[in-house]
């Protein structure tokens, strides 16, 4: 990828690096896979480290990492059984030690000098856990201090906003996710492949598809142009996502914008739902997932009755899925595929939505007001 400074042929550095997710994706899965199986040579360290962690994984993260730590927490304990706590780095640092005995620690950093998740990285060497950090920078002080390091393929990413830097974070977790299963022995030989064949498949697939959706997000930004408000709604891995769709808004375009579980819209957010204030519902589905077609039933409930309170929605749904594109207002639609990939895709038109309210609102969407790109300072 060129070294400019200029990131023709986009306005802007956060629709280029948006635009080069393809890319990215398939050069961590060059780095790390061969075929249908690993690249042992790049994977051996991730693997041993792997087989040492037992019982229990704690993740320390902050911002969009900590959320791409929420998605790790559902596929490692779905796929290994080893049991995952999220937290944020600046909390995990004042921890008791009493509560996290025999844990092994991931911290996830773009920069991998992110103040507080370093804090968080030196507690655990110094009281001796097993420590993996995914980083997206090379030498990082990070990559340089934790036990192992399973650094991201993202390369530099000059917008404040993250976009291919998270991306690239939730594959490097799905991966290791599927490694657990080797060291833990939890997955039958020929799933592990056919997953690895869908990996391997992933940047094809969101290159297909992102032009239509950024021409998509384009017109629903339009729609949306005076909205100041937003709510985020995703069930189980999508969860994370809307987290995720919620802080691109924030960060880009500042506007207000809150990620909750579906399940707890009624709970209290159902109060904000009102005319000016758009639901963003996440309602992809894995048909060969019996708990993937449960939640999106749920969410289909939800959209029925979100319509009765005329409630403007925004879906995200699977290619020719007739009944959420009835039910929603706009609706952005996605190829089927397993759910953990589908999560990686649903990000990015989240993403556009975010540049382009950005665009509308006149924001200087690669440098937002009172943002770093690296929090070097608690």
């Amino acid at each position: 990828m060129s070294a400019s400074n200029n990131p023709a042929p986009f306005p802007h550095w956060m629709l280029r690096e948006i635009y080069e997710q393809p890319a990215t994706l398939a050069a961590t899965i060059e780095r790390y896979m061969d075929g249908e199986e690993f690249r042992i040579e790049n994977c051996a360290a991730v693997l041993e480290w792997l087989k040492r962690v037992q019982t229990k994984l704690v993740i320390a993260a902050s911002g969009s990492s900590r959320h791409a730590g929420l998605f790790a927490e559902l596929v490692v304990e779905d796929l290994s059984g080893i049991a995952v706590d999220v937290e944020y780095a600046s909390e995990y640092c004042y921890r008791s030690e009493k509560s996290l005995t025999n844990a092994a620690v991931l911290v996830v950093s773009q920069s991998g000098e992110t103040a507080d998740t370093l804090a968080a990285l030196r507690k655990a060497n110094l009281v001796g856990h097993e420590t993996l950090a995914i980083t997206n920078v090379d030498d990082s002080t990070m990559e340089r201090e934790a036990t192992v390091s399973f650094p991201t393929a993202a390369g530099r990413e000059r917008a404040i906003p993250a976009t291919k830097s998270f991306t690239a974070q939730l594959l490097n977790l799905y991966l290791l996710a599927l490694m657990s299963v080797l060291s833990h022995d939890t997955l039958d030989a020929s799933e592990l492949k056919l997953r690895l064949s869908e990996v391997a498949r992933l940047p094809g697939q969101i290159e297909a598809q992102l032009k239509g959706w950024d021409e998509a997000m384009h017109r629903v930004a339009h729609h949306y142009r005076d909205a100041k408000n937003f709510l985020f709604l995703g069930r189980g891995i999508h969860y994370p996502i809307a987290r995720e769709g919620a802080l691109k808004l924030k960060e880009s375009a500042c506007l207000h914008a809150e990620g909750y579980p579906s399940g707890e819209l009624k709970h209290g957010p159902n109060a904000l739902v009102a005319e000016g204030t758009p639901l963003v519902m996440i309602a992809t589905v894995d048909r060969s997932d019996a708990d993937s077609v449960q939640r999106y039933e749920k969410i289909v409930q939800l959209m029925r009755d979100m319509r009765e309170q005329d409630a403007s929605v925004l879906a995200i749904a699977n290619v020719g899925d007739e009944l959420i594109g009835e039910l929603a207002d706009h609706t952005v639609y996605f190829a089927e595929m397993r759910e953990p990939l589908l999560a990686i895709c649903e990000i990015i038109p989240l993403q556009l939505l975010s540049y382009w309210m950005a665009i509308n609102n006149g924001i200087d969407v690669d440098h937002p007001r009172n943002l770093t790109k690296a929090v070097l300072a608690e």
